[in-house]
């Protein structure tokens, strides 16, 4: 049984719960006995709740649309109170840092009735497109135990993607929803800023580029999920405007016949516009003719204002300003400064350029950047959606991304031309999908990105589903 529940995705599993045809209960069971099996091989779930788990499950749960499915939350962002909470990082994980409170993402899900099962598996802070984090290893993709999962949001994709539970908490800085989900065959939805709050902890995280959702295995999955945990909490800085009705009512809805432009060119860290490995490409151009079939108009494009030169040291400044953010406030919070020694090399040096770049450094980029998305937003005057590649290159073999000796920053800039397509709309805060359209001749997930203009999620998954309805998605990676 518990193998035929691995390929059910988080609608199903909890249809099964309401007919009473399985019991909460049986089902973390089942997903529990999942976890043990696969992940030592995976090491997804690096912080196991399993008692928890099934004391709620056995309790009563409340009446939500998900009581008893089974999920994991990754171990960077949302508070789960009582639990371990170490972000990535060793220093953490040594000084046995634990979570004093639940998020309003975590309330959210446990008012839904989801059972939390554990905490997974992300890079030290977040940084890197990969999950191989050197406090606790890599998690390997299930569908090649030699290459990454994607990151940050990997150990949830990992798991997701191997049938441990249907669906699992992700977050997004510069594509660390849709990455991971582009690398491991699964939906991953990016929804527009301030849609989820990040309180009460947070406000929001460097500017708001961070945004909370999930992984999950459909396009259903990821509507009713948006259902679940949007909507404004007290105290929130600002908050994206309401949808006209459920998320989940956008599933099957006619998208009629929208205005299309796609691009594989992405601009490169030295400031050059470069094209995407044959596969993304081929999987763009597949997802293309697809959407043309569908009766929408598709045409090839440029957003010059994306292929700009100076976007990326702009980028860079306040992406490191707010690694060093993120150290001090650590440091704070545990009342002692944050040594080299401490943290991995690359966190390291970004933190140090972070603290070189000045409070006007900072605003002025962020200026730049706002004034670069007014420019991009025009785009969507002509245009319903943008589809891109999801990632520039097929999921690179694990090890892709460490640090050579004396080059502690090769890293990022390794990471920046195989995840340039992602990062710009977390500057403008639109929303954007990752599909699992296509595979490598290695069999490999190769995913395509929809853009929508802001607040537009609605019309994201009607297209998603669309394109879920055409071609069926394949998890082939059930473990």
């Amino acid at each position: 049984m518990s193998d035929e529940l691995a390929k059910l995705d988080a609608t199903a599993q909890a249809a099964l719960v309401a007919s009473d045809q399985i019991s909460p209960a049986e089902l973390v069971d089942a997903a529990i006995g999942r976890i043990e099996r696969a992940n030592p091989e995976l090491n997804a779930v690096i912080h196991p709740l399993f008692d928890k788990a099934r004391q709620a499950a056995r309790g009563e749960l409340p009446a939500g649309p998900f009581r008893g499915v089974p999920m994991l939350i990754k171990d960077l962002g949302p508070l789960t109170a009582g639990d371990p909470m170490c972000a990535g990082m060793g220093l953490l994980k040594r000084r046995g840092f634990v979570a004093p409170l639940d998020s309003f993402i975590t309330r959210k899900l446990r008012r839904a009735g989801f059972v939390l099962c554990g905490k997974t598996n992300a890079p030290e802070l977040g940084i890197l497109p990969t999950t191989e984090p050197v406090a606790f290893g890599p998690t390997r993709n299930p569908y090649d135990r030699g290459r990454s999962p994607g990151g940050s949001s990997g150990g949830s994709a990992a798991a997701v993607a191997a049938g441990m539970v249907p669906v699992a908490h992700a977050n997004d800085g510069g594509g660390s929803i849709r990455i991971p989900a582009s690398c491991c065959g699964l939906v991953g939805l990016k929804p527009t800023r301030g849609r989820v709050s990040q309180g009460p902890a947070l406000g929001d995280v460097n500017g708001g580029l961070t945004v909370d959702h999930v992984v999950a295995r459909s396009v259903r999955d990821s509507a009713a999920l948006l259902d679940v945990l949007a909507g404004a909490m007290p105290g929130d800085p600002y908050a994206a405007p309401p949808p006209a009705r459920p998320f989940a009512a956008e599933v099957g809805a006619d998208p009629g016949a929208l205005r299309i432009g796609f691009t594989t060119t992405y601009l490169s860290i030295q400031g050059q516009a470069t094209v995407a490995h044959a596969d993304c490409v081929a999987a763009v151009e597949r997802a293309a003719a697809l959407l043309g079939e569908l009766g929408h108009r598709v045409e090839e494009v440029r957003i010059e204002p994306l292929l700009v030169p100076e976007y990326v040291p702009r980028f860079i400044s306040v992406w490191s300003a707010g690694v060093a953010s993120a150290l001090d406030g650590w440091a704070e919070l545990l009342g002692a400064a944050v040594t080299p020694d401490e943290v991995e090399p690359l966190t390291w040096a970004l933190g140090q350029m972070g603290q070189a770049v000045s409070s006007s450094t900072y605003l002025r980029a962020w200026g730049w950047l706002q004034l670069n998305a007014r420019q991009v937003a025009r785009f969507w005057k002509d245009h319903d959606l943008f589809l891109t590649p999801t990632v520039a290159e097929p999921p690179p073999p694990l090890g892709t991304f460490d640090a050579p000796a004396g080059d502690a920053m090769a890293p990022l800039f390794r990471a920046a031309g195989f995840a340039p397509f992602t990062p710009p709309f977390n500057v403008t805060g639109q929303p954007a999908i990752s599909l699992p359209l296509h595979r490598s001749g290695d069999g490999l997930p190769i995913g395509v990105q929809l853009v929508g203009a802001y607040a537009r999620e609605d019309l994201l998954l009607r297209v998603a589903a669309q394109l879920e309805a055409a071609r069926p998605f394949e998890h082939a990676a059930t473990m």
